[in-house]
């Protein structure tokens, strides 16, 4: 295994450890005193000192994971119980298969509250001769110091006897650096070096990342823990954590394409997300920097939209907000045209217009300047997912006027348009006629029509659709919509009142679809088994600007299944 490889999957196993406490804990955490009991620990990583403010990504589990494995103990049944301890146990045999290590043997003794690893450097030795060396960092807090030194005597004498590579000792602004020199020639590919600090045992991937790690610990101004922007970030979310992801998005963009330097090193984009526990799921809490827009800046809604009245229940994937326009507008005028962000963004606008034909930007977003809601519906009949949009009428917009030109373009392109009745309301359909030979008489044909797209107005409301069956679901009296459902509501109950809409993910009904169009979700669930194997449902919300950070929580809905 390349060690980008492993240390992909440990940073992955590590934010599966935060969520491993986050199911089933409701009765739990109303009634045990555990300091855990709010969602964590008032905790900031202490090992960020020793990593560059610069860096692509750290990520901090701050307490020990058997105070985590603790929690799933007390699930309801004893049968989950037991599925708990599994998932867990299954997730540190994943975790160490590679290293020759035994956790409970080697490492449980000593392990304390922090485990922090990060990406420090692009490429740590800057010689373009060797190709890209990205630093990789790993720091684990020592409850008891002379069992860590214990355990890295034992490993490293395991070494030598093996006779794979010779033991360096040196000592380095006080501190003492193990590494190996290797006997082959070629770069290593192992955290092959390390040192005990204080109360931290260190590893990286080369004693010139571990003396980097040292000097930024001596010069305040070098570490991301005393960075101005890292710092701010954290303040502005107050609730109790037990784990911290720090990503430089150019950065880490750059580390993901295995490039030296960052494609765009003068654009700041970091991201700072705190994880809490709470009642059967996690939530993180995330602050932006590096957008533009007003320094301050309330949250618009304070209660979900009306709009999600016509998004049936059974719905994969739904966003829902208001004034799509001035959201939009933000978007474009907040992010650099180069930067990773808006690239991502530009991807995803492309993906969801093509299903209706249209320049989203132009045709839709421009004039929606009230309530919104796009949703991917499960098709009756077993086709492919449709689209729905929904969008409230405002008395400025001619929608009258927006609906021919949609019904214009549709003809310009081969399609008839034509009314028929559906619920009680009048809806206009898009259709191609094709002809199609009988299956069981090929001299007969018969004439089929393909539809394009539907709308209609309700209410205060305008409805869009892919396909009569979409639309059908949306008018339909006698349905649950989704702002009314109980896993919608259990979805959205750890976020805040006081956002700017939902992104909401019906992970159940969903996986599926997603692991046929994205295939490295499924190498992702195969990673992380236990986070994918009990995720239920994910939300996302926006809570607008403080201090000029961009603030966001998403809830990942979790159960032990």
């Amino acid at each position: 295994m390349k060690l980008r490889t492993f240390f992909t999957l440990l940073a992955v196993s590590v934010v599966t450890l935060l969520t491993l406490a986050g199911g089933s804990l409701y009765w739990i955490l109303s009634g045990s005193p555990l300091p855990l009991l709010q969602g964590g620990v008032m905790a900031q990583p202490q090992a960020a000192v020793f990593v560059p403010k610069q860096a692509p990504v750290m990520i901090s589990l701050l307490v020990n994971p058997d105070r985590l494995e603790a929690f799933a103990k007390f699930v309801a049944s004893p049968g989950n119980r037991r599925k708990s301890h599994h998932e867990i146990e299954e997730l540190e045999i994943s975790l160490l298969s590679k290293t020759g290590l035994d956790y409970h043997q080697q490492i449980q003794p000593w392990l304390g509250d922090e485990i922090t690893l990060a990406v420090t450097s692009l490429d740590f030795d800057r010689n373009p001769q060797n190709g890209t060396n990205p630093g990789y960092f790993l720091a684990v807090a020592a409850k008891d110091g002379e069992l860590a030194k214990e355990f890295l005597q034992v490993a490293y004498s395991k070494q030598a006897i093996a006779g794979t590579a010779d033991l360096v000792f040196e000592s380095y602004k006080g501190a003492n650096l193990v590494y190996q020199r290797s006997r082959r020639s070629t770069a290593s590919n192992k955290l092959s070096a390390s040192a005990v600090v204080s109360n931290f045992v260190l590893f990286a991937n080369d004693p010139n990342v571990l003396r980097n790690a040292l000097d930024n610990v001596q010069v305040a101004d070098l570490n991301l823990k005393n960075a101005t922007a890292y710092q701010e970030a954290l303040n502005t979310i107050v609730e109790p954590r037990i784990g911290v992801v720090y990503a430089n998005f150019p950065a880490l963009s750059a580390w993901l394409a295995n490039l030296p330097i960052p494609e765009l090193p003068e654009i700041t984009q970091t991201l700072t997300t705190t994880f809490s526990l709470k009642s059967e799921g996690l939530v993180a809490q995330t602050a932006l920097i590096g957008v533009k827009g007003p320094n301050e800046q309330p949250p618009a809604l304070s209660t979900p939209v009306a709009a999600l009245n016509y998004i049936p229940a059974n719905s994969l994937f739904t966003v829902a907000g208001s004034d799509l326009a001035h959201l939009w507008e933000q978007i474009q005028t907040g992010l650099d045209p180069d930067s990773p962000l808006q690239q991502v963004l530009n991807r995803g606008i492309t993906l969801l217009q093509e299903p209706f034909g249209l320049n989203l930007p132009q045709d839709v977003f421009s004039w929606v300047r009230g309530e919104f809601s796009l949703a991917l519906v499960p098709n009756p009949n077993g086709d492919q997912p449709d689209w729905l949009f929904v969008a409230q009428k405002m008395p400025e917009v001619n929608v009258d006027g927006i609906l021919e030109n949609f019904d214009q373009l549709a003809r310009e392109r081969g399609y008839s348009v034509g009314d028929l009745p559906l619920s009680d309301t009048s809806v206009t359909v898009w259709t191609k006629l094709r002809t199609t030979t009988a299956k069981d008489n090929a001299t007969l044909a018969r004439l089929e029509a393909d539809v394009s797209g539907v709308h209609a107005q309700a209410d205060r409301y305008v409805i869009l659709a892919t396909s009569v069956e979409a639309m059908s679901q949306s008018l339909a009296q006698s349905q649950t919509p989704l702002l009314n459902s109980e896993q919608f509501q259990q979805a959205i109950r750890g976020l805040s009142a006081n956002n700017d809409g939902y992104l909401y993910l019906n992970w159940d009904q969903s996986e599926p679809l997603l692991q046929q169009k994205f295939p490295l979700i499924r190498v992702a669930e195969l990673a992380v088994k236990p986070l994918f194997r009990n995720l239920r449902s994910l939300t996302f919300s926006s809570q607008g600007a403080e201090n000029g950070i961009r603030r966001a929580t998403a809830y990942l809905n979790l159960g032990i299944r």
